[in-house]
């Protein structure tokens, strides 16, 4: 055991994968509490998508693969608030509005590509399943301050954010800012899918704030107990996962993702019981 855990973190870029995958794995669940109890779960993955499209547009005005997440990150933001106003104003489904916008910025992030210099070569490969180990001490820093972002709001929020998931309509009679918090939502989504990108890509991403949530959602008896246990998953999902993936040789973000996964399906069937 010893051996398991010393050996791998020997190298500075397991360590700094290490770092990266909990960062993501505990902040993302943290939000996919709320995302989950709200039914957004398919939003994250479409944020995801629409992420290419910034990327892309990062690549295109000549910033490296790395650098582009500062060109994504207001572009994603955009897109999610995009989704929040065609939901209110029209008699579109959440589902129809996430669709049409991460449709449109993954095909605009496709043109792009074919646009840039041939000179900016990059591999749309790790755009989209990622590189965790090849994560930069730069990436690491936008992450780790996406994340202290991102749970210092919901820690914040945590009880109006509660009142207004569970009960919008008297939350909204009460004073709560309920589109307010929901903007505020949407905004940590599209922050938290933009700095995952490098470590697992855009196809799998949104798997650190569903699966984590989603497992701890079926455990959990309350609120905070659900979140508490879905960063606590999160971690341990990344962790495991990513030595898993040293000892084996094999994908280290597709393992760390399977290992969630396998969580999720043994709480199913312990909660069948």
């Amino acid at each position: 055991m010893i051996d398991f855990l010393s050996e791998p973190l020997a190298h500075g870029f397991m360590r700094r994968a290490l770092l990266a995958g909990m960062v993501m794995g505990g902040a993302g669940a943290l939000l996919g509490v709320f995302v989950i109890q709200r039914g957004l779960a398919l939003l994250a993955d479409g944020l995801a998508h629409a992420t290419f499209g910034g990327i892309a547009l990062g690549l295109l005005v000549g910033a490296s693969a790395d650098q582009a997440i500062w060109v994504a990150l207001p572009f994603t933001v955009l897109v999610a608030l995009g989704i929040n106003v065609v939901r209110r104003r029209s008699l579109l489904s959440g589902d129809a509005a996430t669709g049409v916008f991460f449709a449109t910025a993954f095909a605009l992030g496709v043109l792009l590509l074919g646009l840039r210099s041939p000179s900016n070569g990059v591999s749309v490969e790790a755009l989209l399943f990622g590189s965790i180990l090849a994560i930069s001490p730069e990436v690491l820093v936008a992450m780790l301050l996406v994340a202290v972002v991102t749970v210092g709001a919901l820690l914040l929020a945590w009880s109006r954010l509660a009142y207004a998931t569970f009960d919008p309509e008297l939350a909204a009679l009460s004073g709560v800012p309920v589109a307010a918090l929901e903007h505020l939502l949407l905004v940590l989504t599209a922050m938290v899918v933009v700095v995952g990108i490098k470590t697992v890509g855009v196809i799998l991403v949104s798997a650190f704030v569903v699966i984590p949530a989603a497992t701890a959602t079926m455990l959990g008896r309350s609120l905070a107990g659900i979140g508490a246990l879905a960063a606590a998953l999160g971690v341990l999902g990344s962790t495991v996962g990513l030595l898993a993936s040293y000892h084996l040789d094999v994908a280290s973000g597709a393992t760390i993702i399977v290992t969630m996964a396998v969580g999720f399906f043994l709480a199913f069937a312990a909660r069948r019981r």
